[in-house]
């Protein structure tokens, strides 16, 4: 298994910012929200920030800024049907899912994630839970055929098919 970098650890541990490599800060989420949910690191420069595990200084992921918090929040969204329902444990489905991303176990954890991985985890789930799909106009639905990294297509019974790219999804 490939090692982190020292640098790789700082970031996933909170203590670098992973845009512009400065140093974070810890402080009270009531700096952020108003209200304390505990304690976070923030990079103020970025406004990029990721809370802590409760009770401790250790970070819950790398820090995130508004576009990776939005897809952290649809990658989960998404990865806890799958370990709620399908699956059963959060474990087994994260095993699973490190190997669909082909990542060390270690290190699949959403919080860890950057957009583009968190985008995979959300094509992947959808894909294994068979909701990733699309409204035809015959009143069908198009199911998803074959997915490539630049997008994904569909097929109805009826026929009709299409092409949807990547950054739409």
């Amino acid at each position: 298994m490939k090692k982190l970098t020292r640098f790789q650890l700082r970031i996933i541990r909170g203590k670098t910012c992973p845009y512009c490599k400065g140093k974070t800060e810890l402080i009270d989420s009531v700096k952020v929200y108003g209200r304390s949910y505990g304690m976070m690191y923030m990079c103020w420069g970025c406004k990029a920030y990721v809370g802590t595990h409760k009770g401790t200084k250790n970070a819950l992921g790398r820090l995130a800024n508004k576009e990776l918090r939005k897809w952290k929040n649809r990658a989960h969204a998404e990865f806890d049907k799958l370990w709620e329902g399908k699956m059963g444990k959060r474990s087994k489905a994260y095993r699973w899912l490190s190997n669909k991303l082909k990542i060390p176990h270690i290190y699949t954890h959403i919080g860890m994630f950057g957009v583009k991985t968190c985008k995979r985890v959300v094509i992947e789930v959808k894909k294994k839970l068979n909701t990733f799909h699309i409204d035809c106009s015959c009143g069908d639905q198009r199911k998803l055929i074959y997915s490539r990294p630049e997008g994904f297509h569909y097929a109805c019974n009826c026929g009709s098919s299409m092409w949807v790219p990547n950054q739409i999804i």
